[in-house]
């Protein structure tokens, strides 16, 4: 076991976090996920740092056939027992990557990515792009990311880079002709410290088509 978490290999870092705490996650679909894909006709999608299934089984009860990436095996574990008892377990496959070692093969109707952000290593520019590649054409790209800390974070515990609303667009170098952007927006939500004290987080969205 590694002194500093921090300092771990990133499979060791999130498969530790998830043995240590039990559930990590509510189990509720992503909000922004809700807002933004409500929309769309249902299709084949992937979704990225999946963690315990809350976006993936929201999807798949749409009518979605979702394929479910994360690195920590715990947490793809608790997500199928999460999707059995949802009853789309069927609907649902999931897959064990270390991203930006390795990727899922095939092109997907929606490509979806929230808080794809880490304390320990990871090659986000790298794995977003790779996600714009896996959109079929008329497919929709959705990330969802931490604009920065929360408001009352007065001490960050690790350093992170927060990407701007232009600057990860013009990271991915996404071709003008073949891509519209339908959602670009920064979004404030109520966010409380785990001793109570109230505050605010911002998180960025970007929702953009494939053309034909």
């Amino acid at each position: 076991m590694t002194s500093n978490p921090l300092s771990a290999r990133p499979a060791e870092f999130w498969e530790s976090r998830y043995r240590a705490l039990g559930r990590v996650w509510s189990g509720r679909p992503n909000e922004l996920l809700v807002r933004e894909a409500a929309g769309l006709t249902p299709g084949t999608a992937l979704d990225l740092g999946c963690g315990e299934g809350g976006d993936a089984v929201w999807l798949a009860a749409r009518g979605w056939r979702v394929t479910g990436v994360d690195i920590a095996a715990t947490a793809l574990e608790r997500a199928a027992a999460h999707a059995a008892e949802a009853g789309v377990g069927d609907r649902i496959g999931w897959q064990r990557h270390e991203l930006g070692e390795s990727f899922p093969a095939g092109t997907f109707d929606l490509v979806s990515a929230h808080y794809l952000q880490s304390p320990v290593a990871l090659d986000q520019r790298g794995v977003l792009r790779r996600a714009a590649a896996a959109v079929a054409p008329g497919g929709t790209l959705l990330l969802v990311l931490h604009a920065g800390w929360p408001s009352w974070q007065t001490e960050p515990p690790f350093d992170a880079e927060f990407p701007t609303l232009d600057g990860l667009l013009a990271d991915l170098e996404l071709p003008d002709d073949e891509w519209t952007v339908e959602t670009r927006e920064t979004v404030r939500r109520a966010s409380a410290s785990p001793d109570g004290v109230d505050g605010y987080r911002e998180d960025h969205v970007w929702r953009l088509r494939r053309q034909q």
